[in-house]
């Protein structure tokens, strides 16, 4: 969730500029058109707004942490323990100071009189599908048997999310290390052997002259190409945190070769746990389909599931709603039209999830074991070439002298 500054005016023409937490811009801006005011404008508070489910103002709570809380507090209301006692146990052993006073004015918002799940809303930190699911357990009166299921779908999360970082770290360090080699050549050993066939006056071969020129070139331009390069970053985080910046950028995103086609299927499965987890819990489809969209990161399939909620609303099976937007996989649309008809939907969705995460697994597996030699193979390239192109005329020299 995150922060966006609204500029709206009243039916009287009262303007008001406030601070508004929300998932996207064109969420924040249709609750505001609800409200019946006019909104001149949605925009992002400041260069890094953007996700804070489980952080904001210096403080962090980590996603495994509020999963052991979560577990904890489960197994007090198991043991017949009132909210306000079980809340007031859990402040004191906290040993996280920001989640301790979020939970503290939590605590102090239920004995004033206000639900839990509103009380958790109120904090703007913790992500809208923990308070729908409270706010579930609240009206079929069954706390424990959706929390239960929240916490199953965070550990099976943190799991997936564990697994796919363990793929990716030996591919990224070997990608970190190629590059800091090659600019290390470039920026330091290249400019050193200039400054040697410089002192030398020797005829050098033309591979040799290029090289000497780029690294001396790059030596001279290495700071200023550096600021660039983060003013540049700063600038696309800043326009990918726009409704239209984040489109396109998914966009990009998903028309990569391989990686394209994994990145959606880790969507499609996030959606369908979460989607899963709210049906069970006994939330209503359209509230349900809000908002496991809007816990999406990918904007694509969040307006896409956006659209789809409309769809629902006005009488659609949610199938044939999803295949509409024609971005989710057909094998999946077929399962929950399965699913709809069999009035299992929320299983149906869970088999959805496991088998896409298990693809995903499979897939970026293959994937990194095809980038893995092609990395080796480019470094090798670039370091061959630039080792010969740099002692080639020392060849040529020790050849003339004999």
């Amino acid at each position: 969730m995150g922060e966006f500054l609204v500029k709206a005016a009243d039916e009287r023409g009262n303007l008001l500029q406030q601070v508004e937490h929300g998932y996207s811009e064109a969420e924040v801006r249709e609750r505001f058109v609800q409200q019946g005011l006019l909104v001149y404008w949605v925009k992002p508070k400041g260069i890094f707004a953007g996700d804070f489910s489980f952080q904001r103002g210096g403080g962090k709570v980590k996603q495994s942490q509020f999963v052991i809380f979560n577990q904890q507090f489960l197994t007090l209301i198991k043991a017949g323990l009132p909210v306000l006692n079980s809340l007031d146990l859990l402040i004191k052993r906290q040993r996280n100071k920001y989640l301790q006073n979020l939970l503290q004015n939590v605590r102090d918002r239920v004995k004033g009189g206000e639900v839990l799940s509103d009380a958790f809303a109120a904090q703007a930190v913790f992500p809208k599908i923990y308070t729908s699911t409270l706010l579930a357990g609240e009206k079929s009166g069954n706390m424990e048997e959706v929390l239960t299921r929240y916490i199953a779908f965070q550990r099976m999360a943190l799991t997936f999310k564990k697994k796919l970082a363990v793929s990716l770290v030996y591919p990224a360090l070997l990608v970190t290390v190629v590059f800091s080699m090659l600019i290390f050549l470039v920026t330091y050993v290249v400019p050193q052997f200039a400054k040697l066939y410089q002192d030398m006056n020797a005829q050098l071969p033309q591979i040799t002259l290029i090289m000497l020129n780029l690294g001396t070139h790059a030596q001279a331009y290495a700071p200023v190409a550096a600021i660039v390069g983060v003013v540049g970053v700063l600038a696309l985080w800043q326009w990918k945190k726009t409704d239209r910046g984040a489109e396109r950028v998914d966009r990009v995103i998903l028309k990569f070769p391989l990686l394209g086609e994994i990145w959606l299927k880790y969507q499609v499965a996030n959606f369908s746990r979460m989607l899963s987890t709210l049906l069970a819990g006994g939330m209503p489809l359209v509230p349900s389909l809000e908002t496991a969209g809007a816990s999406m990161s990918s904007r694509r399939i969040l307006n896409g599931v956006s659209d789809a909620a409309v769809r629902v609303r006005e009488g659609q099976s949610l199938a044939k709603s999803l295949e509409e937007q024609k971005m989710f996989p057909d094998l999946s649309v077929e399962m929950i039209e399965v699913g709809e008809s069999t009035g299992a939907l929320p299983a149906m969705l869970n088999s959805v999830a496991e088998f896409y995460e298990e693809d995903v697994q499979t897939a970026l597996g293959a994937a990194m074991a095809l980038i893995e030699p092609m990395v080796l193979i480019i470094m090798a390239v670039f370091v061959g070439g630039i080792l010969i192109s740099l002692y080639l005329p020392i060849f040529t020299i020790g050849s003339a002298m004999h």
